[in-house]
């Protein structure tokens, strides 16, 4: 028997069960069920429930109907097995019980006679029925009949909100994939989707009274990469299909808060209504990344125009929150109009963030009047926290700390650990992403309960939200591939106890609610599962040496690494990875964890040992040059659809370095280029920009050996090894190469590809460099 947690004995109506101390004593195989439970006691035998099994429910009560429902979907999906709700007692029953305190708590008693939820709220009962449905589905036998151990489940949150945000702004997704996203959602208990529905690069909500915000400020050009434009892409949502979602999600224990980002962020907008801007311009509606220059006009009609759009938003959208963003709204606008300053004379105020904080506390103000709470990203903070506003903190826990301690609401969502763009690996095959890898245990780890509340304050801590910024996140399939399975980590660490968390026991829980996911459809990231190989010593050493010894690690600490060196994919047969591999050149590496069943954890990864192997770098093996850093992993446009090729990329210097290149041994080479989008808004940080003085009408690609040594040393002289003038953007391929000879060196020295393309012209990456030991 296992115990997890501290269980009183309860009358539960229809079966009172007291285990002796010699019964809790026995052993029993963990209860694999994300997130943990607060209580978990271990009884005696068990049932099985097989295909065609009832569900009872009670006459006229719809939320225990809704829970059958929901519990009949998720099994028929996730085990193959058909559960048909009717009234009356069944194998799994639904119960309302008033003892069971609080909305979202609930009690699952299972012994040999059945399975009952008893709850008094309407989603202690979907979380009852997330609970048994993980309970019908704890192995990969889909189909087969299922044996649930006896025991006693007392459950109930940590934290009231346990959110993800989707934006689907910067790339509009497909209803239906909302609807997929809030579905997998409950099934792990997350209770709060936050929809980012305008930005400057679309605006996705219909607004009935100002239909050009949809009919301009929903579609926009990509950017160029040289040649002419491509057509416009967008989308919007429907007042009709957003009703839908919210009374799909809240049927599933889901509320929606909808995001109208004020003032700033606000350029889809003004490309639709420029009277409500501050100048009158009417701008294309932005495809560019990051922050630009255009914020509502704070004026009446600007105030008014909100109020009207609020109202609509009101009447589609009815939960607490009403999301009004906040964020990232440099003020050069209003600093430049007479209008504006002459506006925060007469009302009194400090500056541009005191309007800011005043603009806050109108729309507060009126949401309140309508029963409604508005919450906004920290920098609501900056001019003075109106009273009515709740705080959402993303830089960091200060704003989330100041807030709470002056009696306001505050969900945590710090950057980078919260944000779901955020890489999970270092593995060349993820998609495009920010470089600030955010793995499934950097999630798992992170306390909402930040330091620095005062112990009375700590009840404004509502919980916590991860969110999933769409910049580089263009399909559903990446999207879900970013949520999913940190949506998990998340999860557990708004729902169950501080003290319950332990990693490795959440792994071991978290294979099955993978299996799950797959099931449903959804892409499910193997990040943290995948092997990873690393060369110990430079590839010069292993090149010149004719021997390679490779380390294998997983990301997480699960399974066991087994693997083949005859091109076969390895099995739960293979040989077991004890130590580093020593290998002359010329084997591929194939390897995969297995957990104890047998079972993959993630798809076989590979490595090439192969001697022009060993002298390839990828995009994703190349280094940031000297005074620089790589922060974003990008597609090739900005509406690709496939998730390779991906370039790491510094978004203030077209450089990249290939390290430790071996010149005593490579001869010649070859650089593959690519042309992307430059389409970075980069605002004030604009001034961190290297422009590179271009001697040839489009600049150059300059190879140059020793750059980072010479940069630490300034006795080092950096080595031209060749320059390649560049294309007209507008006349050639986005893709090319260029191949030159390399100095021949007595050992490694790093190589820089630096482009000198003018800051207005579009961005160039090295795709791949390959070194060669014949000179061509």
């Amino acid at each position: 028997m296992q115990v997890i947690g501290v269980r009183r004995a309860c009358h539960l109506g229809w079966a009172t069960l007291l285990w002796s101390s010699a019964v809790l004593a026995q052993s029993a195989d963990p209860i694999a069920l994300t997130p943990i439970p607060q209580s978990i006691v271990r009884g005696p035998g068990s049932i099985t429930i097989r295909d065609d099994a009832a569900i009872g429910v009670t006459s006229g009560d719809a939320g225990v109907a809704a829970a059958a429902r929901l519990l009949a979907a998720h099994v028929k999906i996730e085990r193959g097995l058909r559960l048909v709700p009717r009234e009356g007692d069944g194998a799994i029953t639904f119960v309302r019980d008033a003892s069971v305190r609080g909305e979202e708590a609930y009690r699952l008693l299972v012994n040999t006679q059945g399975i009952r939820v008893s709850a008094s709220g309407d989603r202690g009962l979907i979380y009852g029925a997330m609970t048994i449905a993980q309970l019908l589905s704890p192995d990969r036998a889909f189909g087969k009949p299922v044996k649930v151990p006896a025991m006693t489940i007392e459950d109930m949150p940590r934290f009231a909100w346990r959110g993800l945000m989707v934006d689907v702004a910067r790339h509009y997704q497909p209803i239906e994939s909302i609807f997929a996203v809030v579905d997998q959602m409950a099934s792990v208990k997350l209770n709060t989707l936050h929809l980012h529905l305008t930005d400057d690069q679309g605006w996705r909500f219909e607004v009935k009274r100002y239909p050009k915000l949809t009919q301009i400020g929903a579609w926009r050009t990509p950017p160029s990469m040289g040649g002419a434009p491509g057509a416009k892409v967008g989308g919007f949502y429907t007042q009709e299909q957003l009703r839908a979602l919210v009374a799909y999600a809240s049927e599933r224990g889901v509320a929606i808060v909808p995001e109208i980002d004020l003032p700033g962020h606000a350029q889809a907008l003004v490309a639709a209504y420029p009277e409500f801007g501050v100048f009158g311009d009417r701008p294309e509606v932005s495809h560019d990344w990051g922050v630009n220059p255009y914020l509502l006009n704070p004026g009446p009609r600007g105030v008014a125009f909100v109020k009207e759009v609020l109202d609509e938003l009101i009447a589609v959208f009815p939960g607490t929150y009403i999301h009004l963003g906040g964020d990232e709204a440099i003020k050069d606008q209003w600093q430049r109009s007479p209008e504006v300053q002459a506006q925060i004379k007469a009302l009194g105020l400090k500056d541009e963030d005191a309007l800011q904080s005043w603009l806050i506390d109108e729309f507060g103000t009126y949401l309140a009047a309508k029963g409604r709470r508005l919450i906004g990203w920290d920098e609501i903070l900056e001019g003075g926290l109106p009273p009515s506003a709740s705080v959402m903190s993303w830089r960091g826990e200060k704003g989330a700390v100041e807030a709470a301690n002056q009696n306001h609401d505050v969900v945590l969502s710090p950057a980078p650990t919260l944000y779901l763009d955020s890489l999970q690996s270092d593995l060349a095959d993820e998609p495009p992403g920010r470089m600030s890898i955010q793995t499934l245990a950097d999630v798992y780890k992170y306390e909402p309960m930040p330091p620095g509340i005062e112990a009375e304050k700590a009840k404004h801590v509502l919980g916590a939200q991860a969110n999933a910024w769409s910049e580089y996140l263009v399909t559903p399939y990446q999207v879900q591939h970013m949520i999913f399975p940190r949506a998990a980590a998340l999860a557990e660490i708004t729902w169950s106890a501080k003290e319950k968390r332990d990693f490795a026991s959440f792994l071991a829980r978290l294979d099955p609610q993978i299996q799950r996911w797959r099931r449903s459809g959804m892409e499910v990231a193997d990040s943290a599962f995948a092997v990873g190989f690393h060369l110990e010593g430079a590839r010069g050493d292993a090149l010149r040496a004719d021997l390679v010894r490779v380390a294998l690690a997983t990301q997480a600490p699960y399974g066991t690494i087994r693997y083949t060196l005859d091109g076969r994919i390895p099995t739960a047969k293979s040989p077991a990875y004890k130590a580093p591999l020593e290998l002359k050149p010329g084997v591929t590496i194939r390897a995969a964890a297995f957990d104890r069943a047998g079972n993959a954890t993630a798809r076989p990864r590979s490595f090439d040992t192969r001697r022009n192997a060993l002298l390839t770098r990828t995009s994703s093996e190349l280094a940031a040059c000297p005074r620089g850093a790589f922060g974003l992993r990008v597609p090739l446009t900005s509406e690709a659809t496939e998730n390779a090729p991906a370039f790491n990329v510094n978004p203030f210097d077209t450089c990249s370095a290939y390290p430790s290149a071996p010149l005593d041994v490579a001869r010649s080479f070859t650089v593959d280029v690519a042309r992307l989008p430059r389409h970075y808004g980069l605002a004030h940080e604009a001034k961190a920009l290297r422009e590179h003085y271009s001697v040839t009408a489009h600049g150059e690609l300059m190879v140059v050996a020793r750059c980072i040594s010479a940069a630490k040393d300034k006795k080092v002289e950096p080595i031209v090894v060749a320059t390649f003038p560049l294309p007209d953007p507008a006349t050639a391929p986005t893709r090319f190469s260029f191949s030159g000879a390399l100095p021949k060196l007595p050992g490694d020295e790093d190589l820089c590809f630096q482009f000198t393309s003018p800051l207005s012209d579009p961005y160039y990456a090295v795709e791949r460099a390959v070194l060669q030991e014949a000179s061509k």
